[in-house]
């Protein structure tokens, strides 16, 4: 669960609902010989929502007959739990939270670069608005916004409604709020000019390798305290060796971004055991386990003398976990 990803090349840009149907049915046609509950669990990721799970998820069920907790990130009304669309957004932010307290700092007054506009970025920063920060950029493949006086709960409401009803561009926001700029992305350029804002925080949530040396540099020059990573290896090795010998309180993806996989444990515990959970009871479980996984990468750092470094506290508390275990169990 959460250890590997796959996916096709099938592009569901200005395909209607029901060629993505079709094509996410054979797609589990295939894969459900390969996947089950105590197998291997797949859920959702970049262009697979809540849709093309439903769509899987009822051809499994259509195929093997059974219902189970095969896939997560599910509807609430057919298996899902509250708080899984939310999951990675929040337990980003939830990461960031207790590096700045080790600091004895807070989100509170930050202002906040995101990346993205999808499900990590828009629960991002709806966490981030209720925690007192302030996030002014936004991203999707075309380019990004910024918008300096901050991104609100009615204009996050909006681009909600862009992004999952309507599935248009962020470019549109600009014509919806126009104190905001769009910037196209140049793709001669050696470096992308959202991570070149002026900010106190940056939570790269779109892509692998969105940040190069460069963008960490410029992050770094503006005086961004913390990165914490939404997106699976957004920064680049040479980008987070930037971070590192800065000192600035840098959660690696492999840690920060782990909420989402966390919260599809919770589904999956609620499916087996044919409960709902509150959307209270979720949140706060969250919210434990992101302070657990903070606090192991945090104490393993310490322990091999590394004080503060979150990239090999989470390295070495991981490898622990598998090396123990395949001592344990006799090198399986």
């Amino acid at each position: 669960m959460g250890g590997g990803k796959g996916g096709s090349d099938f592009d569901p840009k200005g395909k209607s609902d029901t060629e993505v149907m079709r094509f996410c049915q054979s797609f589990m046609t295939e894969l459900c010989k390969h996947i089950g509950p105590n197998t291997d669990v797949p859920a959702g990721d970049i262009g697979v929502g809540g849709r093309e799970i439903g769509f899987m998820f009822g051809q499994y069920k259509r195929i093997r007959n059974e219902f189970t907790g095969v896939l997560t990130g599910k509807a609430i009304n057919w298996g899902g739990s509250l708080i899984r669309p939310e999951a990675t957004g929040y337990g980003t932010v939830y990461f960031a939270q207790e590096m700045l307290a080790v600091k004895g700092k807070e989100l509170k007054g930050m202002t906040c670069l995101a990346s993205g506009s999808g499900n990590v970025a828009q629960y991002l920063t709806e966490k981030i608005i209720e925690l007192g920060g302030r996030v002014v950029t936004l991203s999707d493949s075309g380019g990004f916004i910024h918008d300096p006086e901050g991104i609100d709960r009615k204009k996050l409401e909006w681009v909600m409604d862009l992004k999952n009803v309507r599935r248009g561009r962020i470019s549109e926001y600009v014509e919806q709020f126009p104190n905001a700029t769009y910037i196209p992305v140049d793709a001669s350029s050696d470096h992308n000019p959202l991570w070149a804002v002026k900010a106190d925080a940056a939570f790269p949530c779109a892509t692998q390798n969105e940040v190069n040396a460069k963008d960490a540099q410029n992050l770094v020059n503006n005086g961004v305290q913390v990165v914490s990573e939404g997106a699976n290896m957004p920064t680049v090795p040479e980008g987070v060796n930037i971070f590192v010998d800065a000192g600035i309180c840098y959660g690696l993806g492999k840690a920060a971004n782990a909420g989402g996989v966390a919260v599809s444990g919770l589904e999956m515990s609620q499916n087996s055991l044919r409960l709902s959970w509150t959307r209270e009871e979720v949140d706060n479980r969250l919210k434990g386990i992101m302070k657990a996984i903070h606090q192991q990468s945090f104490d393993a750092a310490k322990d091999f003398g590394h004080d503060g470094n979150y990239v090999v506290g989470a390295n070495i508390a991981g490898f622990k976990k598998v090396a123990d275990t395949m001592l344990d169990q006799g090198l399986v």
